[in-house]
């Protein structure tokens, strides 16, 4: 079963743009050797870190979203473990929350603003029973003459 996954991990920050570049081609066709995908790659940059990691400061950060079985990332995992460059990762499965999100975003789409799905279904049933009033006459016009 496909499942996404978002890991992220931090890498040292004196590493040059070509070593970080290396790094995640490898990671990149070690995923796709195992029978994942890669569906995004976000380089984020330097920052700085909440605390000190390994005596460093601050960090380069690289976003992955990867879908792909469990084995697979346990596997990225174990490499970026014992990856030097590599000072902190962490993976989060993104999958049912996103399914958890398309699913409130229904029922918010159902929902007339402000109230209920029952509140929704009472209006649209006055609207269907609402007897169609004739036109008003225009103020200040005298009504036609009886005979």
């Amino acid at each position: 079963m496909q499942r996404t996954y978002e890991v992220m991990f931090v890498v040292r920050p004196d590493l040059t743009d070509e070593d970080l570049d290396k790094l995640v081609s490898t990671l990149e066709s070690q995923v796709g050797t195992a029978g994942g995908t890669i569906k995004s790659i976000d380089k984020m940059g330097k920052r700085r870190l909440a605390y000190e990691v390994r005596t460093f400061k601050d960090g380069m950060y690289v976003l992955f979203t990867i879908e792909g079985e469990g084995a697979l990332i346990k596997e990225v995992e174990r490499r970026l473990r014992v990856t030097e460059q590599v000072i902190k990762f962490i993976t989060v499965r993104v999958d049912e929350e996103q399914k958890r999100l398309a699913k409130v975003k229904a029922i918010r789409d159902t929902k007339v603003r402000g109230k209920g799905t029952r509140a929704a279904e009472q209006a649209a049933a006055a609207e269907a029973a609402a007897p169609v009033a004739p036109a008003a006459e225009p103020a200040g016009a005298e009504p036609a003459p009886a005979v």
